[in-house]
């Protein structure tokens, strides 16, 4: 148990008031953190002399001040307080829109109850080893099957989301000062994984159709072996590769025996998306489709397509060293989704809620690029704008975004920021939020702190 240290009580203000003061005081200066336990309410009373009724109402105060959470049976703790220097509307975090006219605990209710009723729940809930139980990994399959056609169930391993994929895959065909190619603008979450790996990543360059094989060539003869590509509605720029484009590619990793890892997890919502490289290049792809993009993160699943039924095991294999295993209810949730018709439902609803907040934001912000049904915008800045003073400046108006450096693979990164549409609640706040962040684009810049 944690308390602030001696309180000297005066007649100034209601004791109560004091001993709440004194709590938010230690709060505010971290000598009390968030989970400390108080001391009981009876204890504290005899500690400072005062009444049983003084600390209980002094307890209520500091929780209707948001210092306190109780829990019955356990006593009273220091509460996490928001971060008051956090955006008030976040355009930063990736995430899938709720979708409209679907209900996401009616379908969390229906899969659990189907759950509880037929699986094995002492089976459920024990450890798990391998690729994953037979029945998800048909589900992945039936899940994948309109962009992958029919797949062998055996090629398929099931993980707890794509960074985990992602870095278990690195860990399987890299070594520590490998290089990783990819394009110069990708996911975070690759080159934090690259990062903690000890690799190195090698942009390769790109134009208006993605990278360019000419460019990869040259970059492979420099020894690497594995290739990273997110060809469709990619993080950050939205952009698509075409298929010719994928082809060359494609031939270009074969030339030079390149290992493609093909980060996929927007191709459910791209309603036209071209052919995957598992398609074009099956015995040299690793396919990551993740349900964090297209129905929910909260899912933490994802699906590795391996090129045979023995490089899933060899996934499996090295995924266990960072992680132990999935989480089993919730890929049974995924996996009734897909097999009730849910998962198919509430696509539709996020590629239908997205395209609206597209259109939307395509006519506040002209010059954003996005996909049809994307979560995010690029924006590329007007000259009078670096991308560190549009930062400070939207954050001031209390609006996120997130600037180019989060996804530089090397060199310099470009005056531009991304704009995820996903995490605000409504339309009419999205809308209002967009049009705050065009308003400060399409002026002039000003310094934030020069208002005194």
């Amino acid at each position: 148990m944690s308390w602030p240290g001696r309180i000297a009580l005066s007649d100034a203000s209601p004791y109560y008031l004091q001993i709440a003061d004194a709590i938010e005081a230690a709060a505010d200066e971290g000598r009390l953190r968030p989970g400390d336990r108080l001391p009981p309410q009876r204890a504290l009373a005899q500690e400072l002399d005062v009444d049983l009724t003084t600390v209980t109402r002094a307890y209520a105060e500091a929780r209707r001040r948001g210092l306190l959470d109780a829990v019955t049976g356990r006593g009273s703790f220091i509460a996490a307080r928001p971060d008051l220097s956090a955006p008030a509307i976040d355009l930063s975090m990736n995430i899938p829109p709720a979708p409209r006219g679907v209900s996401l605990a009616d379908a969390i209710a229906r899969g659990v109850a189907d759950i509880a009723a037929r699986a094995n729940v002492d089976l459920l809930m024990s450890y798990h080893s391998g690729p994953g139980a037979p029945q998800d990994r048909a589900a992945a399959a039936l899940w994948l099957k309109p962009g992958l056609g029919r797949i062998d169930d055996a090629r398929i391993a099931v993980s707890p989301g794509a960074q985990t994929a992602l870095t278990a895959l690195l860990s399987l065909h890299a070594q520590a000062g490998d290089a990783v190619l990819a394009e110069p603008l990708c996911y975070p979450g690759l080159l934090l994984a690259v990062s903690r790996l000890g690799l190195k990543t090698v942009a390769v360059e790109t134009d208006a159709d993605g990278m360019r094989p000419d460019a990869l060539e040259r970059a492979a003869r420099g020894g690497a072996r594995v290739v990273y590509l997110n060809p469709t509605i990619a993080n950050p720029t939205a952009a698509t590769m075409p298929e010719p484009r994928r082809r060359d590619i494609a031939a270009a990793a074969a030339r030079h025996g390149l290992t493609i890892i093909e980060d996929d997890p927007c191709a459910r919502l791209a309603e036209d998306a071209p052919p995957a490289f598992a398609t074009l290049a099956p015995a040299a792809t690793w396919h990551v489709a993740t349900l964090s993009k297209c129905l929910t993160p909260g899912l933490r699943t994802a699906y590795v397509v391996a090129p045979d039924e023995e490089g899933a095991r060899r996934f499996a294999a090295a995924m266990r060293a960072f992680a132990l295993m999935t989480a089993p209810l919730m890929t049974a949730l995924a996996t009734f989704w897909i097999r009730s018709g849910d998962a198919e439902t509430l696509l539709r609803g996020v590629r239908e809620e997205a395209a609206a907040r597209q259109a939307l934001a395509r006519d506040i912000l002209p010059g954003a690029r996005g996909a049809r049904n994307g979560l995010h915008l690029w924006l590329p800045l007007p000259a009078h704008w670096d991308r560190y003073g549009l930062i400070e400046a939207a954050r001031a108006q209390g609006l996120g975004v997130t600037p180019s450096d989060a996804f530089r693979a090397d060199g310099a990164a470009p005056e531009a920021v991304r704009i995820s549409l996903g995490g605000v609640a409504d339309r009419a706040r999205l809308a209002a939020a967009l049009k705050t962040l065009a308003a400060l684009v399409q002026g002039e810049r000003r310094r934030v702190h020069d208002v005194v």
